[in-house]
């Protein structure tokens, strides 16, 4: 009898604590569905300015989206209307009902073709030959430019007196058809090019839609290491066909050279040098009448110089500029005299980041920019809008409150509606000036109460120290619906660590596209930022150069333990890990170097070998000319040191990371005699694996976290 209730006690305990069942799978594929948008009312959305003193924004009801005008006074005043009946506001402006985000990214549709390879028009590895331009009519309007048989030539508009400017043009070394004249109509600026040997990336569909043979495809991708394009900038004396060609002692080695822009008396231009490796980027000036080339801002770095960072806005007639630097470590806003070639000030100081440039009023001397970081209090990474003087005085915080903002602005930036939000708040939206932003109005104020009657839980906003002791990261974890804390939970992270961003949402979600259907599974699933991604400062950024085998690992497992410590039901010693695209070197490289950590990896899309992947991306990260730093973060030159669990997949039409790249870890797996898993999907581009991918990613976990079969396919 004793015997009798052990058993049947402890089936009963299996029974309470079982995970991965089917009905833990039918509430993972239903999450997005049982967690929609809709059911967030309260919500002010599609707000947009009509006029000056006009805006329209969308509330959200549980009738559907009622459409409602508001109108703001000079003295302060908020109107609000619907069908032309008044609404009046509560005081503070509230209402009185106030009480995925990711997907997995496709490309452009591969062209079929029936007969060889096709190539992918329009893509953006494509590289623009700038051969087909138009003519460029000279600003008095009697003249145009043009490039004819590679070469610049000029005539008067109706096509009559052509006459040719340059001569040495040829097919493989040419002149760009993209010419600027200058102000004065003296002068037309272009670029000579030499266009390197391309490379080309080959697909083969193996079940097209449109015939029962394969097609085979091409694509441009250049990779690490391959030529580029070079332009050197030209400038031809319209009256006399004098060619201006400057020495290159300043752009020996470009990478690209690009925004060539006239000033306003014509006698000089300004370009832009991105130095190959990305650790040189000038703004340089050419002198037409002197060919002589200099320096007016120029940004160094041991590492890299995060040139997609780099904003800046032309002020005064071209006589001044507001440039992004990180040369402090954080990102900031400098004020340069461009015809000193000076700095006059630093506009923006302090351990935090600018974002954006949003706005300059030159009349007001007023700078308005986004930033994140600078409240101490809150999650680093909020974004908030800010307005400071062009005297570098002043600096205002238009966007109050413990969330990240988003804002859009009236036409003479008097008026902003700010909508902010967290993880765990549902947004609320608030009409503010920018002299008294403190005194805001709200519209719209997100309920929760359907989402929490449906079963909805917030994930966590958690952060812990990091390798150092003392930076502290910033992450979510995700808790299934059903969450009992007497029971034992794997965690999950999910992976992309860029660089060139930060990945953890911030924003309000009623379903997280990449954790949510997971943990519903029987996990507890994380997601953060460490060293290596951005908006933290570039210490913090460089961590990754050379080194993408990193990807924040020794501060993401701090951060795990950290979570354990404070949750004994996270099951530290029982973690996974998946992402796609970086995140699928990343999840691969995390059971390659951390096998003693993690336990099981999904890996999706992954650029595997950075060698293999585009050249624009991996050279910003991991330099060049292409080194031996590349085989040491190469998943394949290292594919022995797998212990543990792991599923690749790739789609066979990966048209953003060459899918070779998947395909050649897979035979190092092989040749090192390696258990995993591959799985190819036709027809799928660049992607986390679709709806089967899902499955099997359901699948790979539960078997090899939780330990048990999973349910059948039905």
């Amino acid at each position: 009898m004793n015997r009798i209730l052990l058993l049947s006690a402890m089936l009963l305990c299996v029974e309470m604590h079982a995970q991965g069942t089917s009905e833990d799978y039918k509430r993972a594929f239903s999450v997005h569905q049982r967690f929609r948008k809709d059911m967030v009312l309260g919500t002010a959305e599609n707000a947009r300015w009509t006029s000056h003193n006009t805006f329209s924004y969308d509330l959200r009801t549980k009738d559907g989206l009622v459409t409602w005008v508001g109108h703001v006074g000079e003295d302060g005043t908020l109107r609000l209307e619907q069908d032309g009946q008044e609404r009046t506001t509560q005081e503070g402006g509230r209402h009185p009902q106030d009480s995925k985000q990711h997907k997995d990214w496709q490309a452009a549709p591969v062209i079929p073709v029936k007969e060889g390879p096709q190539l992918i028009r329009n893509h953006w590895m494509n590289t623009d030959d700038e051969k087909w331009g138009k003519q460029v009519i000279s600003p008095d309007s009697l003249k145009v430019a043009f490039v004819r048989d590679y070469n610049v030539w000029v005539s008067d508009v109706d096509g009559r007196n052509a006459r040719q400017l340059s001569f040495d043009g040829t097919l493989d070394h040419y002149y760009s058809s993209y010419l600027t004249w200058s102000p004065n109509g003296q002068y037309v600026a272009t670029c000579k090019i030499k266009m390197p040997k391309k490379r080309f990336v080959y697909y083969v569909e193996s079940s097209p839609t449109t015939q029962l043979q394969p097609i085979v495809h091409q694509q441009e991708y250049a990779k690490p290491g391959d030529e580029v394009k070079q332009r050197y900038p030209s400038v031809f004396e319209v009256s006399t066909s004098r060619a201006i060609v400057p020495e290159n002692t300043l752009f020996p080695n470009p990478y690209s050279i690009h925004d060539l822009s006239w000033k306003e008396d014509g006698q000089s231009l300004t370009f832009e040098y991105n130095e190959r490796g990305h650790q040189t980027y000038r703004l340089l000036e050419l002198n037409v009448e002197t060919n002589q080339v200099r320096t007016l801002i120029e940004e160094k770095s041991n590492t890299f110089v995060n040139y997609n960072r780099l904003q800046h806005r032309t002020i005064c007639n071209g006589h001044q500029m507001i440039w992004q630097s990180e040369r402090d470590n954080w990102a900031h806003l400098y004020l340069y005299d461009l015809d000193k070639g000076k700095l006059i000030r630093q506009l923006t100081k302090g351990e935090w980041v600018v974002r954006n440039i949003i706005h300059v009023d030159e009349e007001k001397g007023l700078v308005y920019f986004s930033a994140s970081g600078m409240n101490k209090d809150e999650d680093p990474y909020h974004v908030h809008f800010y307005r400071i003087g062009l005297n570098g005085k002043g600096l205002v915080c238009l966007t109050p409150g413990n969330g990240t903002h988003s804002a859009t602005f009236n036409s003479d930036y008097t008026w902003l509606i700010d909508t902010y939000s967290r993880q765990d708040m549902a947004p609320i939206t608030v009409i503010r000036h920018t002299d008294n932003p403190e005194e805001g109005r709200e519209i719209g104020r997100g309920d929760l109460t359907e989402l929490k009657r449906n079963g909805w839980v917030a994930p966590e906003i958690f952060h812990a120290p990091g390798r150092d002791g003392k930076t502290m990261m910033w992450g979510i974890i995700q808790r299934p619906t059903n969450f009992d804390p007497n029971k034992k939970y794997p965690i999950i992270e999910y992976i992309y660590a860029g660089p060139g961003d930060a990945y953890t949402p911030k924003a309000f979600l009623t379903s997280n596209y990449n954790t949510s259907s997971l943990a519903e599974l029987g996990f507890i699933v994380v997601q953060l930022d460490g060293m290596g991604t951005s908006y933290r400062g570039k210490a913090f950024e460089d961590v990754c150069y050379k080194n993408l085998k990193d990807a924040g690992f020794p501060d993401r497992m701090e951060w795990i333990r950290a979570a354990a410590r404070k949750y004994p039901y996270m099951d530290i010693d029982n973690v996974g890990i998946y992402g796609c695209s970086a995140g699928g070197q990343e999840s691969t490289a995390a059971v390659l170097w951390h096998g003693d950590f993690y336990k099981a990896a999904y890996s999706a899309c992954g650029c595997h070998d950075n060698r293999m992947d585009k050249i624009w991306w991996n050279e910003q990260w991991m330099g060049y000319p292409v080194d031996s730093a590349y085989v040491e973060s190469s998943n394949v030159a290292n594919a022995s040191l797998l212990t543990c669990p792991l599923m690749l997949v790739v789609g066979e039409l990966d048209d953003n990371v060459d899918p070779a790249s998947t395909m050649q870890l897979a035979n190092a797996l092989i040749k090192a005699g390696k258990n995993f898993e591959l799985v190819v999907i036709p027809g799928a581009h660049h992607t986390m694996g679709e709806a089967f991918g899902e499955h099997k990613r359901f699948d790979f976990f539960v078997k090899n976290l939780l330990k048990v079969d999973p349910p059948k396919w039905e």
